[in-house]
């Protein structure tokens, strides 16, 4: 639907799409609240939302590029809870600030107004 004009119903394979993103992103959230704590619980994501908006930004919407940064993004998340089961507990909260910070780094790092908007998709009305 890249050429279709603004404001056009979305075809089959457009709405098959949006409901198995939504499925998946269903997967995903009870994935999160039956894994980490085993119930909900109040700001249970954590921000991961930005993390994963970064991700998408960052990979510039190509699968394989996101693939390898969502491995970049989840190892430095990784990394605090690693490092807490070997005996180093003395920074457990700027261990796990790490993919926070990683993620502003490489945003500010790969955002520059030429190439932010590389590979964005045509839907978004930003591509120049």
């Amino acid at each position: 639907m890249a050429d279709a004009p603004a404001g056009t119903v979305a075809g089959a394979g457009g709405i098959a799409a949006t409901t198995a993103g939504g499925f998946i992103a269903g997967l995903g959230g009870a994935s999160l609240s039956l894994y980490y704590p085993g119930s909900w619980n109040e700001g249970l994501s954590s921000g991961q939302g930005l993390i994963a908006v970064a991700l998408v930004i960052f990979a510039r919407w190509q699968p394989w590029r996101c693939l390898g940064a969502a491995l970049l993004f989840g190892g430095a998340g990784a990394l605090g809870p690693a490092l807490q089961g070997v005996g180093v507990s003395g920074y457990y909260h700027l261990f796990n600030a790490v993919p926070y910070a990683l993620t502003l780094a490489i945003l500010v790092w790969t955002c520059s107004p030429k190439r932010s908007l590389k590979g964005a998709p045509l839907e978004l009305g930003v591509s120049r």
